[in-house]
């Protein structure tokens, strides 16, 4: 059957490509080429290094999109981090031209571009928002809104999305993008820059055939069309998807089994004894004959591997290879970058603000169901304690109203740990195309919540304070408002800073809310401070927000207002 190839609004591919913008056009970059490149890791529990990537040369041409192919392990992410300038702490070797030329990780980022197996896209937004806010990120001041909107809508056309450009990308409640388009849309962004050099991890995981060679294809065509470099590291593609790219690099246990051009491959392996059957995937026969982990005689496997390497080794077509390597460095060229600039540095914490203050109304989870969590708290509190007199019976319920609000309004700032793990996850993907750093990421995420905080502060004070019939005054009414407001301030600082040091959700889950079950514990509410262990009192106590909260609640409530500006 045979498979036909996708339409976008525009029409085809091939109406597509009329469309191909200027500023997409790669004049810059003709060749990348590597010479023997090796990557050792030391070996657990021992004095070993381990090659992960053994003597791996070659070289990429301009208009050329290149599979990176090769089982589990074999080393193809390793080869594509590399390439694309990502690796750290790890032992290296051999070298990397742009042009015959080294060039440096300043200027190689320049003019590369990196797209995550993991689109990592903002569910709130729609596909024109996601590439307009990544435009703002990355694009100069000094281009216009109507040539950053041609940019976007040049991108819109070449992967097809201009029909669901006003669609949401989707969140786990509203339906949005196929997970085809979706990809698609993370392709895009990574384009928003104008990258000579795209490098893609595993772009069709999680798709099936028919999505994955809709989004290979869309690719395909940008990658012809601006005469783009674009590798990706890819496991097992279908027949369809598989040939459409221009290049293969065969890897298995790190080193090189074939590089050279798809259309060779089935002629090089029929001349050393592996003929690729007629009507089989081709790329499933590769795998298998150099597989070795999941083959019954694994012996024998292992032998035919390394027969298959030998031969590489020593063919007339990596000779080839590395004289193209040498000659590339013999013709090298300067590669002149654009001077494009960047925005604004002060202007990216705004961007930011915007795409996450719109985030913020659009998805219920980001804190509709936080401020919805905090009004139960707030009316179940009021209602268990109820109009609280001033008679002594009721002194102890008071003092224990106090500590239930301010100790577990502080300890619900958990549930904010989802979409913070969740913008971090963004911000990694954009930090590493050079986009902004951290600086503008903090600032950002803490304006953006201090509005939604404030609410809820007023929120659950309206309802739980009158409620209980708390001091009525004004001024007591302000006092509580504040210092809850600072509690839930300092409870979500607290949450970003364990979910950055500790990004996986049940981690960063288990270490908050230790920490603040112990500020529970030695606040001075469930142990007196005469008798606490001098251990917890002296370190962690003062360190409790919820001590200071604590105080200044119970001073205002006892009707002592002017203690709290001497405390």
């Amino acid at each position: 059957m045979e498979t036909t190839k996708p339409e976008s609004q525009h029409g085809t591919l091939a109406d597509v490509e009329a469309l191909a913008d200027a500023h997409l056009l790669n004049d810059t970059v003709q060749t990348l080429s590597f010479d023997s490149l090796t990557v050792t890791v030391p070996v657990k529990g021992s004095k070993e290094e381990k090659k992960i990537l053994d003597n791996v040369s070659g070289i990429i041409r301009a208009g050329e999109m290149v599979a990176l192919m090769g089982p589990s392990g074999s080393g193809k992410t390793t080869m594509l981090n590399l390439l694309a300038g990502r690796t750290h702490k790890i032992a290296t070797s051999g070298k990397i031209f742009v042009n015959g030329g080294e060039l440096s990780k300043t200027k190689f980022r320049k003019i590369s571009s990196y797209v995550e197996q993991e689109d990592h896209l903002i569910g709130s937004l729609t596909a024109r928002e996601t590439l307009d806010f990544s435009a703002r990120l990355a694009l100069s001041n000094s281009i216009t809104a109507a040539e950053r909107k041609r940019r976007i809508d040049a991108l819109l056309a070449s992967f097809g999305l201009v029909g669901n450009q006003t669609t949401l990308v989707g969140t786990p409640i509203r339906r949005g993008l196929s997970g085809g388009q979706k990809r698609r849309l993370g392709v895009a962004s990574s384009l928003i820059t104008c990258p000579k050099i795209l490098f893609l991890d595993e772009p069709t995981s999680g798709l099936d055939s028919a999505a994955s060679y809709e989004v290979m294809s869309y690719l395909k065509n940008v990658c012809k069309s601006n005469k783009l470099i674009v590798i990706c590291s890819i496991h097992q593609p279908s027949t369809s998807t598989f040939n459409l790219f221009d290049s293969l690099y065969l890897l298995s246990q790190g080193k090189m089994c074939y590089s050279g051009s798809l259309p060779e491959t089935r002629e090089y392996f029929a001349s050393i004894g592996h003929e690729i059957p007629h009507f089989y995937n081709p790329a499933e026969y590769l795998l298998d004959i150099i597989n070795v982990d999941f083959a019954q005689d694994k012996q024998a496997a292992s032998e035919q591997l390394q027969v298959i390497q030998s031969k590489w080794n020593s063919s007339e077509k990596l000779a080839a290879i590395k004289e193209q390597i040498v000659e590339a460095q013999n013709g090298k060229t300067d590669v002149v970058l654009e001077a494009q600039g960047k925005t604004t540095q002060i202007l990216i914490p705004v961007v930011l603000l915007h795409r996450s203050f719109v985030k913020s109304y659009r998805d219920v989870f980001a804190y509709g169901v936080r401020i919805a969590m905090y009004m139960g708290l707030a009316i179940m509190m009021g209602t268990v304690w109820l109009r609280l007199s001033t008679h002594q019976e009721s002194i102890q319920p008071f003092i224990n109203a106090i500590f239930f609000g301010s100790a577990f309004m502080s300890f619900m700032a958990v549930a904010y740990i989802p979409a913070f793990l969740e913008d971090r996850a963004t911000f990694i993907k954009e930090r590493n195309n050079g986009l902004y750093g951290p600086t503008s990421f903090i600032i950002a995420n803490f304006f953006i919540g201090v509005p939604y905080l404030f609410l809820i502060a007023i929120l659950f004070s309206v309802v739980s304070y009158w409620l209980s019939n708390f001091y009525p005054s004004g001024t007591a009414f302000l006092y509580w408002v504040m210092w809850l407001f600072l509690d839930l301030l300092a409870a979500e600082s607290l949450v970003v800073f364990v979910s950055s040091l500790f990004p996986i959700f049940v981690v960063s889950l288990a270490l908050t809310a230790f920490l603040n079950g112990l500020w529970m514990s030695v606040g001075g509410f469930l142990v007196s401070p005469r008798i606490l262990n001098v251990f917890w009192k002296y370190w962690a106590r003062w360190r409790g927000r919820d001590t200071f909260t604590r105080k200044i609640w119970s001073r205002v409530e006892a009707s002592k207002i002017w203690e709290v500006l001497a405390f």
